[in-house]
């Protein structure tokens, strides 16, 4: 049930009709705020282990992690973490400094190692897809070019390697250029080359499909599927309706030419979000992310009003206390049905995880199975 609302009062003007007057309420869709919450463990398990794996030799005193709880947002001791999620770590006694006494440490478990080597395999047979992702986010941009440093922060993302800067784009000199100098905001990831392959959107792509299939032509379009129990205005869904008339403006076209406050840059605008969410692992990115991006992209100050405006192709959760756009036609129910090849790792990284569980509360019941039997033993020698 849609149970929360918020009014979202709308300042956009076009030539057509103003609708600075209009109301969009936001409602609250537990479905797929419960897809947000289900990766929540999952995401906490991958930032401790990329911590200990940042390491010199990738081990770590256990005190020293616990030190780092804050920044890993960590809830629980390290040390209750390490016993909830084995399998993913080996504790071993070892020296600080050479004449201290030993303490414990953590380093990556044999199954871990193994998790490591999928990974790599992963990223290597999917390097083209991966390559074809950059390029597009590159050839959507104003200028052709990206700081560097926003690239390292939407790494995870998009599902780009963490090395990827350094091993990747190095290798693909015909497509991509670093320039400027090391140093945060000083380098920049630039186009060499436009390839008119990676400039077409999923919604270009699925018209064409779709176009073929049928037989006749099909005029690139949003999705737009309401969820159940959310109706819009009378007046807003004039708008809407006349809006999706516009002619589709694809994200990888240039529009220097539009006015910022026009329905059609509205559509570019819509179509970029579209587009930058498709190519997302999860079809879902924070809105703070987004954020960093609005010079890149030509978004306007208020653009995350944007999801809220366009219901039926997006949902903006609040989750968590963190703003976050989800594309709608991704999912069925709280299931992600547009999977991206990427999301192996993650597959693989759960199945480690769950794998280590099942262990965990085997022993547990192990462990009261063998209480149990003491338990019963001394009551019949007490008995005696």
């Amino acid at each position: 049930m849609f149970c929360k609302t918020k009014t979202y009062t709308l300042f956009y003007h076009n030539n057509a009709r103003t609708i600075s007057s209009l109301k969009v309420v936001w409602r609250k869709d537990p479905t797929l705020d419960r897809a947000i919450e289900y990766d929540k463990r999952y995401k906490q398990c991958a930032r401790v282990v990329k911590e200990v794996l940042n390491e010199p030799g990738q081990v770590i005193p256990l005190r020293y992690l616990e030190k780092r709880r804050e920044r890993m947002r960590l809830k629980v001791k390290a040390e209750t973490f390490i016993n909830q999620n084995p399998g993913l770590f080996d504790v071993y006694y070892s020296r600080i400094k050479p004449k201290t006494e030993p303490v414990r440490f953590i380093r990556p478990s044999d199954r871990l190692h193994c998790f490591l080597q999928e990974e790599q395999r992963i990223f290597s047979e999917n390097e083209p897809f991966i390559v074809s992702k950059l390029c597009k986010l590159l050839m959507m941009s104003k200028n052709k070019f990206i700081s560097a440093d926003k690239l390292l922060h939407v790494k995870r993302e998009f599902g780009f390697p963490n090395d990827f800067l350094v091993d990747l784009v190095p290798r693909y000199p015909q497509y991509f250029r670093l320039t400027g100098s090391p140093g945060e905001g000083k380098s920049f990831l630039e186009l060499v080359d436009w390839n008119p392959e990676f400039a077409k959107s999923v919604i270009e792509k699925r018209a064409e499909e779709e176009s073929e299939r049928l037989g006749i032509r099909v005029r690139p379009n949003f999705n737009v599927e309401l969820p159940p129990g959310f109706v819009l205005k009378k007046e807003m869904r004039e708008w809407v309706r006349d809006w999706l008339e516009l002619d589709y403006v694809s994200p990888y076209q240039d529009v220097s030419h539009l006015d910022q406050a026009s329905r059609e840059m509205e559509k570019r605008s819509v179509g970029v979000f579209h587009e930058l969410l498709s190519l997302s692992l999860h079809k879902r990115i924070p809105v703070p992310i987004l954020g960093k991006f609005c010079d890149d992209y030509r978004f306007s100050n208020a653009f995350s009003t944007t999801f809220t405006r366009h219901s039926g192709i997006f949902y903006l959760s609040l989750k968590g206390g963190i703003e976050t756009a989800v594309l709608r036609e991704a999912y069925q129910g709280e299931e992600l049905i547009d999977r991206d090849p990427l999301l192996q790792i993650k597959d693989k990284f759960v199945e480690l995880l769950e794998e280590g569980w099942r262990q965990r509360k085997e022993q547990l019941m192990l462990k009261q199975e063998r209480i149990k039997e003491d338990m019963e033993l001394l009551a019949t020698k007490v008995g005696e």
